[in-house]
């Protein structure tokens, strides 16, 4: 059998669960290989180019980049470490030839950790094993590596699998060893991937390269990413493009525009071979999964589908009375081409046209998947209305199912009580109980993924902000019946105008305020949470009657308590379903779907 080696490079992805320090490893790796020159001047956290990524200081989006070493160009993957953004990590993985596990040192293993990893096993790739953030006080090394290797045995690795080296790091400090502790520097780990990361090898001549992941450009268009697997590819080759789940859909392509990786820049390149992770455009509709062959040779790989998103919410236009005062785009036309622009490269959403021309029906990964495109959008200028969130269900054997979640919690002892509660309410299962450290435990649940919708602020609550939570997606399972969803009512505006102190102060006693004096309000807006189970409708625009015995300045000794500034992924707990979220530009408001008091308190009547 005809096998060719490549000697001179090797194709790694970093795999980690979220903020165990993907990113400041890549950022190390950059600078100790001499990508960068000595007087450059170098963000942290480099590879998080997206203004988001580095506020929330999450890997959102997956990232190319290359260096060399000892000549041998290693190309590096840094990926997402957020379950919601797991279906870019499936994707990458079939463009390496294996993997640096990353875990750390204190947590040790955690939910993202095993999903990774499992894909990285199933793929059958090499793994080098780098227990991270080994300078902090409280390490566990010799406990979190027995977690490791348990974790493998538990996924059903083999002999090979389990024989992994084990670097320990500090990605922070620029350091890394194997054997010797006195490292002072990456070198160790270089040397490693060299030696336990395969070379890529080719069976044949004839081209075969696999899109796992895409670009885009307003110039050129879309952007096929992917590792040739066989062959050679040629700028301005004719090609043909198949799908290994759509066999009979083949079409033929040039190739226009060829980069490969050149530290964090594309180069162009007239020709690339079997190995080389590149960059290419000038096809149409070209889609993850995509196999790109030689003419005369057209035989698709495989490719895993991509994961089916298993949470919906809805996309409106603004029609709140003060639509179009703050956002640049608010049109039904400006959000349709814009979620269809995101459709581009963002392949684990779904868009939806309704019957509304002015409503769509958009469905990702996770809250957070989904509130990183509101985010974005809102910061582009958009101005539009979202929806609560809802699961996707699905029909099996005329039983319903739903999707449920592994929900890992690390909680101080004295708030377990609460968490345990809160969750049993929400039809979760409480599978493991551990101590992780004195008074810290580790509580591991089962739960129906909409069992979690509007939770996370509770659990913020509940564990005074100590806590610490994690989700993963674990399929779907029968439906476990009705969740009591918000224990709390709305306090609703009662009239348009603006917020005064006065009208505050009095409202204050029934809940909690989300405005302050000054702001403007709207009839049916949400201005506050109500202390009981029902909405109440206040009116924080009312003004003190002046008599010769009040002054209106005596306004000025009442005093309020700080309202609470919901940012939007606890506003998108917080909404029920009648209620919706604005979107502008310049403000996050919530609002009863119907504003009108009187239309609102008949269709209550009619549902009783």
């Amino acid at each position: 059998m005809y096998i060719n080696k490549r000697n001179d490079i090797r194709n790694v992805a970093i795999i980690a669960h979220v903020d165990h320090g993907k990113t400041t490893l890549v950022d190390q790796l950059l600078k100790q290989s001499g990508t960068f020159r000595s007087n450059q001047i170098i963000e942290k956290r480099v590879m998080d180019s997206n203004e988001l990524e580095r506020e929330r200081g999450i890997t959102i989006f997956s990232k190319n980049t290359s260096i060399n070493y000892n000549g041998v160009k290693i190309n590096i993957v840094d990926t997402p470490g957020h379950a919601d953004f797991g279906g870019e990590v499936e994707r990458i993985l079939k463009m390496v030839n294996g993997v640096i596990l990353l875990v750390d040192a204190f947590e040790g293993p955690m939910p993202q950790t095993k999903f990774v990893l499992e894909n990285a096993l199933k793929l059958n790739l090499s793994i080098i094993v780098c227990i991270n953030k080994i300078d902090r006080p409280d390490t566990r090394l010799e406990e979190v590596l027995n977690e490791v290797f348990d974790l493998f045995i538990e996924l059903g690795a083999d002999d090979n699998q389990i024989n992994f080296p084990v670097i320990y790091a500090s990605a922070k400090n620029g350091f890394a060893y194997l054997k010797d502790k006195n490292k002072k520097d990456m070198s160790d780990l270089f040397e490693s991937i060299i030696n336990f990361i395969p070379a890529p090898t080719c069976v044949n001549n004839n081209l075969q390269l696999l899109i796992s992941a895409l670009d885009y450009n307003d110039y050129i268009g879309r952007i096929g990413i992917g590792k040739i697997e066989n062959g050679e590819i040629n700028l301005n080759q004719d090609i043909t493009i198949l799908n290994f789940h759509k066999p009979e859909n083949i079409k033929r392509a040039k190739i226009s525009k060829l980069y490969i990786f050149d530290g964090l820049i594309k180069k162009e390149v007239i020709k690339a071979r079997f190995g080389d992770i590149v960059a290419l455009s000038g096809i149409d509709n070209l889609k993850i999964g995509d196999t790109i062959c030689d003419v005369n040779y057209v035989k698709a790989l495989e490719f895993n589908e991509i994961s089916e998103p298993t949470i919906v919410m809805n996309f409106c236009v603004n029609d709140s009375p003060f639509a179009g005062k703050e956002g640049k785009f608010v049109t039904s036309r400006n959000l349709r081409d814009r979620l269809s622009k995101e459709l581009n490269t963002n392949v684990s959403l779904r868009v939806e046209e309704t019957e509304s021309a002015e409503i769509f029906k958009v469905s990702g990964r996770g809250e957070l998947h989904l509130s990183i495109l509101i985010e974005t959008m809102r910061r582009e200028g958009y101005e539009f209305q979202i929806s609560k969130p809802k699961v996707l269900f699905k029909n099996i054997n005329k039983k319903l199912y739903e999707p449920f979640e592994i929900l890992t919690v690390d909680v101080n002892e004295e708030f377990s009580g609460a968490v345990i509660s809160k969750l049993g309410n929400r039809k979760g299962e409480l599978m493991v109980f551990n101590n992780l450290r004195e008074g810290v435990l580790r509580l591991i649940f089962k739960i129906p993924a909409r069992g979690l919708i509007g939770y996370r602020s509770e659990f913020i609550k509940d564990t005074r902000g100590t806590g610490v939570m994690n989700a993963n997606f674990d399929g779907y399972r029968e439906y476990k019946g009705e969740i009591i969803s918000r224990p709390c009512g709305s306090m609703i505006s009662f009239e348009t105008g603006e917020a005064i102190t006065y009208g505050l102060f009095n409202a204050q006693e029934r809940g909690e305020l989300f405005i302050k004096p000054g702001e403007k309000v709207y009839a049916g807006m949400i201005v506050g949470k109500s202390s009981r189970l029902g909405d109440i409708e206040i009116n924080v625009c009312k003004k003190k009657q002046l008599t010769n015995m009040r002054a209106s300045g005596s306004d000025e000794s009442l005093i309020l308590v700080p309202a609470i500034e919901l940012v939007l992924e606890q506003a998108i707990d917080f909404i029920n379903d009648d209620e919706l979220i604005e979107i502008t530009p310049k403000k996050i408001r919530m609002r009863k779907k119907i504003l009108d008091s009187k239309i609102r308190s008949k269709r209550i009547k009619k549902l009783i």
